[in-house]
């Protein structure tokens, strides 16, 4: 390892090879760093090093092998070994929700940075891409102070990511923006040789404080979750008016102060991103004083949720007015299409709702099905759309899948007892499925049931605030370091 520093090219470490810690090391190694990722799971690492991406993202696996084989990327479970390798330390650990709070989990994050700091004995930078509560960076800083025998010679930054899954490979490689929070001209000029290939071909730089780099990762996901649910507020309007939500979709995305993206109707948004962003960042307003200012979130949370329970009800009406004992087709599972990601999945959710009141579900998704399967054995699973739909009385679609999209109406026909479609992600040719003789509801559209109370929970409990963010927190080392997904 000590060889590979005396090339000249970069030699960075990615701490969590999770979903971010992964897809950051294999596309650093790309750019022409030399890259050692850790990870407490022996299992992960021995799969990355084996050239298997332990999670599906497109295109990943293809460079993660590549970069094995031409000797710039590494994994290993030694900090010791992270320590001595790296100038450039990135922590990419996971920060979910925590179990009994709204606020984000830091455990996993002050786990990493307390194993890493006692062995940094040199100059080096440790940046943070994790997604945060503002007012985390100044409290990293000063442990890392605290904790390294090279004291303030260990800088901090923050470089937050955006990764969209599906798209992470895309996205890290050639960014619409890169953010450095720093401290200090030194940082600044690391992060920029690091990402001097993206910076080189135009990816515009920003640079700040700490605490604004940390507030553009949970402001951008705040604002996306913001428009995702006003539209499909806009849907519960529509369907109680008789208007289409397509069409003011549409016509609202042509003004150029709104925009077409992330206007779709449909279930809402899940994941391990968005829901748990937008909790931790109304959690963190009200640390500050400042939490009338989110409260809006709340509501966003609750229009999201309560689109699940809308599908539910289109279901039914689909299958004949009753759920009892109706056999049902769940085309998707991963809450995203290109993602193996079931992490608040509305697709499992609506599924898991379905068969508690009382009907048979059978699932099939081209990717998610082992991790649904994990999280909702109870349900049916199967390894084809034929398979899934084989005497079904309703077919419900909701990752919106190209393949799905692409079915064909009318070979299909034959395979269901019922020819009833719910397309809760607007992806389906209605007018086409319509034309081959099924029944189409969709959220938000003409003709669909009338507004029913919802069928599943749309308000969440209330939960106590965590106390503001002080320095020196500690977590337990030794829990799996990271599993980020976006």
């Amino acid at each position: 390892m000590n060889k590979q520093r005396e090339t000249g090219a970069q030699s960075i470490t990615v701490i969590g090879s999770g979903y971010l810690g992964a897809t950051h090391a294999v596309c650093m190694a790309e750019l022409g760093c030399r890259v050692l990722a850790v990870d407490v799971d022996e299992t992960k690492i021995s799969r990355l090093a084996a050239g298997d991406a332990p999670f599906f993202e497109p295109g990943l696996e293809p460079l993660l092998r590549k970069n094995l084989e031409a000797g710039r990327l590494h994994f290993t479970t030694s900090y010791d070994e992270v320590a001595e390798f790296g100038d450039v330390h990135f922590l990419c650990v996971n920060t979910p929700q925590q179990d009994n709070s709204d606020a984000a989990d830091l455990s996993y994050l002050d786990a990493a940075v307390a194993a890493l700091a006692p062995r940094l004995r040199r100059d080096c930078l440790v940046v943070g891409k994790s997604t945060v509560p503002v007012g985390t960076a100044v409290a990293l800083a000063k442990m890392l102070v605290r904790l390294a025998p090279a004291g303030a010679r260990v800088q901090l930054a923050w470089n937050p990511e955006f990764l969209r899954e599906g798209y992470g490979v895309e996205d890290t490689l050639r960014p619409d923006r890169l953010v450095f929070g720093v401290t200090s001209l030194e940082a600044e000029a690391r992060l920029r040789r690091v990402f001097a290939p993206i910076i080189e071909a135009g990816t515009p730089v920003v640079i700040t404080d700490y605490a604004t780099a940390e507030l553009v990762k949970v402001a951008a996901n705040s604002f996306l979750a913001t428009k995702i649910s006003f539209i499909n507020a806009m849907a519960e309007v529509c369907e109680a008016a008789g208007a289409d939500v397509l069409t003011l979709a549409a016509a609202l995305g042509q003004d150029p102060r709104i925009g077409p993206r992330f206007l779709q109707p449909g279930v809402g948004f899940g994941g391990g991103c968005l829901p748990k962003d937008i909790r931790a960042f109304a959690i963190r307003a009200d640390e500050l004083g400042v939490g009338p200012a989110l409260s809006f979130l709340q509501e966003i949370d609750a229009i999201n949720l309560r689109r699940r329970g809308r599908i539910v009800d289109l279901v039914r009406a689909a299958a004949g007015g009753t759920l009892e004992q109706c056999s049902i087709a769940m085309l998707g599972a991963a809450f995203k299409p290109n993602s193996d990601d079931v992490r608040d999945s509305p697709a499992l959710a609506v599924a898991a709702t379905l068969h508690q009141l009382g009907a048979a579900v059978t699932v099939y998704d081209p990717v998610a099905n082992d991790n649904a399967r994990r999280v909702h054995p109870q349900l049916k699973y199967a390894d084809s759309v034929s398979a899934a739909m084989a005497d079904v009385g309703a077919v419900v679609v909701l990752t919106e899948w190209d393949q799905f999209a692409e079915l064909d109406p009318v070979a299909l026909a034959n395979l269901v007892r019922r020819r009833a479609v719910v397309d809760g992600r607007h992806c389906l040719d209605g007018d086409r499925w319509r034309d081959a003789g099924w029944e189409y509801h969709a959220p938000g559209r003409p003709g669909s049931v009338p507004m029913a109370p919802a069928a599943v929970p749309t308000q969440r409990t209330q939960r106590p605030a965590l106390p503001p963010l002080a320095p020196g927190r500690t977590g337990a080392f030794g829990r799996s370091s990271s599993d980020g997904r976006r």
